[in-house]
C-alpha cells in the first residue's frame, strides 16, 4: 500500500502541475505578450473556465498526503511554514487579479491587477520549483523528525541549508521556464490571431533557455544528492525516463515548428510529467531525506499511515477520482476551440 500511495501522492502533483501549469505560464507571458487591452482580456478568456478547477489538484494532493502520510505532512508543513504562508498569499493575490480586472473599467486598478496577475504567477512558478528541489535536495531533519528552514543562509548546499540556495534557485528557474514555455503552448491552441503568432514566437525563444537549463539541472540534482541514481542502476529500464525528457523538449520543438500546437502542448504536458516521475524515482522510498543523518530520513515506512485508514482510503479516492475525470473532460471538451476578447469566459 506504501508503493501505490506514494504513487498516488505524486500523480496527483503532476496533474497539477500539468494542468495549473499553463495557466501560470498564461500569467508570466501575460506581461509580455499583451500589447493592448483586447490582449489581455483573451489571455484571461483563455484560461477563464479552468483555472479554478485546476488549483484543486493542489488541495486534493495535500489532503491525501495529510490523509496517507501524515508523518510527513506533520513534518514539512511545519519546517516549510513560511513559503507555505507566501505560497498562499500568492494563490490569493492571483485568484483576485484575475476575478477583479474584469469588474472595472479603470484604468489604473486594471493595471494593478494585470502587475499583480504577472507577478503572483512567476512568484508561484520560482516557489514551486524551489519547493521541490528543496525536497530533492534534503533538510535538516531533527532527531523528532521536524526541522525548520530559514528562506536564506549562505546561499550554499549543506547540513543546515535555506530554502534559497543555488541548487534551489536553478529549481526555480526551471519551474519558471518550464511553465512559461507550456503556457505560450497553450496560448497558441487558445489565441487567434497576432497573439497565436506571438506566443508560438515566445515557445520558440523560451525553447532555448528550457533546453538550457534542463541540462543545467540534471548534473546540478547528481552533484547534490548522488543517491538520486541509485534506483535507475539497479533497474537500468529507469533511464528511460530522462531519455524521454529529451525527446518531450525534442516534440516541442519539433511539433511548434510544424504548427502542431495540440501535439507541442501534450509533448510539453509530458516533458513535465516525465521531469516529476525522474524526480520521484530518484527519491524513492524516501519522502523527504535529511540533510544531515541519512538515519533520519522520512520513508514511505516510516510515514504511512494505518493498514484499514489505507484500504478504505483508495475506495473513496477512486470514487472521488471518477468525479474529478468527469467534470474535468467535461469542461474542457466544452472550452475547446479558440477564445477571443468578447467570447468565452466573461463576468
Amino acid at each position: 500500500m506504501g508503493f501505490v500511495w506514494f504513487w498516488i501522492v505524486a500523480v496527483m502533483i503532476a496533474a497539477y502541475v500539468v494542468l495549473d501549469g499553463f495557466d501560470l505560464g498564461v500569467g508570466i507571458l501575460s506581461a509580455f505578450l499583451a500589447r493592448a487591452e483586447d490582449d489581455r482580456r483573451t489571455l484571461i478568456r483563455s484560461i477563464g473556465p479552468v483555472w479554478d478547477g485546476n488549483e484543486v489538484w493542489l488541495l486534493a494532493g495535500g489532503g491525501t498526503l495529510y490523509f496517507a502520510f501524515p508523518l510527513l505532512y506533520a513534518s514539512s508543513f511545519s519546517g516549510f511554514y513560511l513559503p507555505l504562508m507566501i505560497v498562499l498569499w500568492l494563490l490569493i493575490c492571483r485568484g483576485a487579479s484575475i476575478e477583479l480586472r474584469m469588474h472595472t473599467d479603470h484604468e489604473v486598478w486594471r493595471t494593478f491587477f494585470d502587475g499583480l496577475f504577472f507577478l503572483s504567477s512567476a512568484l508561484l512558478a520560482i516557489f514551486f520549483g524551489a519547493a521541490l528541489a528543496n525536497v530533492i535536495r534534503g533538510v535538516p531533519l531533527g532527531a523528532d523528525e521536524y526541522f525548520f528552514l530559514p528562506l536564506w543562509t549562505n546561499w550554499r548546499v549543506g547540513a543546515q541549508p535555506g530554502i534559497l540556495d543555488w541548487y534551489t534557485v536553478i529549481g526555480g528557474v526551471v519551474a519558471l521556464v518550464a511553465l512559461a514555455t507550456h503556457g505560450a503552448l497553450w496560448l497558441v491552441l487558445k489565441a487567434p490571431g497576432e497573439l497565436e503568432d506571438r506566443a508560438r514566437r515566445a515557445a520558440s525563444v523560451l525553447w532555448i533557455v528550457l533546453l538550457l537549463v534542463t541540462l543545467i539541472s540534471l548534473p546540478a540534482t547528481i552533484a547534490v544528492r548522488p543517491s538520486a541514481l541509485d534506483n535507475y542502476r539497479a533497474h537500468p529500464i529507469l533511464f528511460l525516463i530522462p531519455a524521454l525528457v529529451v525527446a518531450m523538449l525534442i516534440g516541442i520543438l519539433s511539433f511548434t515548428r510544424q504548427r502542431k500546437p495540440l501535439a507541442a502542448f501534450l509533448s510539453s504536458s509530458l516533458y513535465l510529467v516525465f521531469m516529476l516521475v525522474g524526480a520521484a524515482v530518484g527519491l524513492y522510498p524516501t519522502l523527504l531525506p535529511s540533510s544531515t543523518d541519512p538515519g533520519r530520513d522520512i520513508t514511505i515506512a516510516k510515514a504511512l499511515a494505518g493498514p484499514h485508514s489505507l484500504h478504505v482510503g483508495i475506495v473513496w479516492w477512486s470514487f472521488g477520482l471518477a468525479l474529478a475525470l468527469i467534470y474535468f473532460i467535461t469542461s474542457y471538451r466544452l472550452f475547446r476551440g479558440k477564445v477571443t476578447a468578447e467570447s468565452g469566459y466573461g463576468h
